[in-house]
């Protein structure tokens, strides 16, 4: 993980995007992310920053898909 995560920064700069789908907050602890989506039913139910990724990790997805209900 490390390894792709490196390679991800290494190319990382202001005219280049990358869109990372992942259900690992370890990844996410070596690429930080500018905007987190989560998605629920194929609708993104809430954007947020990297602090969004932290939430969901402590509280779990399943509080963030009843909030969008």
């Amino acid at each position: 993980m490390k390894t792709v995560a490196d390679g991800v920064n290494a190319l990382r700069d202001a005219s280049r995007g990358f869109m990372v789908i992942t259900h690992y907050q370890r990844l996410l602890d070596y690429i930080k992310p500018d905007v987190v989506h989560i998605l629920a039913d194929g609708k993104i139910i809430k954007t947020g920053g990297a602090a969004l990724a932290l939430d969901l990790e402590e509280k779990g997805y399943a509080g963030f898909v009843e909030d969008a209900a």
